[in-house]
């Protein structure tokens, strides 16, 4: 393994890991932080039982991948990362406390007997996923804006374009949520996530056309990697499938399909993430540091390839198999 790892470029494994862990856990995560979203909004007590026994199984294995992230940055990256993090302080802090407040509220109602008890876990619930999701939107968005260097301190400001991209990935978890209900339930809460799915999809359409036209204007090298030629010839395939699976989307919504919803959606995720991947490499800290100057020493990176090629077939094999093994409907029974 030490020989296979002298033939490949290091850096940009490890670049590859970090931004597979970021997907992953943003698509996985972002199904059970849709689910807390809409929470309070649903129908009745039933339905709202059927909703966390749909992510029961699932929701902290689910964060297991933001755990791998954090230390493929800290351990592949470390200039980036002392950089990066802190000046993500609160948002960070911000997300944290929203997944604490999630995953207590999730337990705690589990519990809970009384009606009242019931309804201020539910409200908990709904506002830590809220938290958490907005957080990371706007660190989304303030990492595409770019940092401002002063000397050896960068810092990163909280703008309208970073709230901006916080409220579209509240709507785009939302999205990804309904659509993993309309697979996982039937009934009245599967008519009712249908509908929470459909405007949710309008809702995501709006905010990508915003951010897309906002984007180039926010620095010169998103403008010429999208808008030089031949770039915009290649590149014009990415929105052009964007807007086909919108239209794929649409039609599966109103046939009443139930597994494509969720399929449609993810590729709508894949192709944004992609486009903001386009976007910023080969920058790991935009618009100033790429991700071959910030890596640690070739042999720290070698020693760290042993461990990734171990843990990371470890992380998708447990992911592959829950999701196999809790496939299904689920029932309004309290399960967890």
């Amino acid at each position: 393994m030490l020989n296979f790892a002298s033939f490949i470029d290091l850096p940009l494994f490890f670049v590859g890991v970090l931004a597979l862990a970021i997907f992953m856990y943003v698509l996985l995560d972002g199904l059970d932080l849709g689910v807390g979203i809409i929470f309070p909004f649903a129908p009745s007590e039933e339905c709202r039982n059927k909703m966390m026994n749909s992510i029961a199984p699932f929701w902290d294995g689910n964060e297991t991948w933001l755990v791998l992230g954090g230390m493929v940055m800290f351990a592949a990256f470390p200039l980036a990362f002392s950089i990066i993090v802190p000046s993500f302080y609160i948002p960070i802090i911000g997300m944290l406390l929203g997944l604490i407040l999630r995953g207590i509220a999730f337990e705690f109602r589990g519990k809970s007997h009384s009606k009242l008890e019931i309804k201020i876990w539910d409200f908990s619930f709904h506002i830590g996923s809220l938290i958490a999701t907005f957080s990371q939107g706007v660190m989304l968005g303030s990492f595409i804006q770019g940092f401002q260097c002063q000397g050896n301190f960068c810092h990163v400001w909280v703008t309208t374009f970073s709230c901006l991209v916080g409220l579209a990935l509240v709507a785009g978890y939302s999205l990804l949520g309904s659509a993993w209900l309309i697979m996982k339930t039937e009934g009245k809460t599967q008519d009712w996530s249908r509908k929470v799915a459909s405007y949710s999809a309008v809702f995501v359409m709006i905010f990508m056309v915003l951010v897309s036209t906002w984007s180039p204007y926010l620095n010169e090298f998103i403008m010429q990697r999208w808008f030089s030629v031949p770039n915009i010839y290649y590149l014009a395939i990415v929105p052009c499938l964007t807007l086909v699976t919108f239209i794929a989307l649409t039609h599966s919504l109103i046939t009443k399909k139930e597994t494509q919803p969720l399929i449609f959606s993810i590729v709508i995720f894949t192709l944004c993430y992609l486009g903001i991947a386009i976007s910023l490499y080969p920058f790991i800290m935009p618009y100033h540091l790429n991700f071959a100057d910030a890596s640690a020493a070739k042999e720290s990176l070698t020693f760290l390839f042993i461990g990734v090629c171990v843990t990371l077939p470890v992380i998708f094999g447990y992911t592959i198999y829950s999701y196999r093994v809790f496939r299904g409907k689920v029932s309004h029974e309290k399960m967890y």
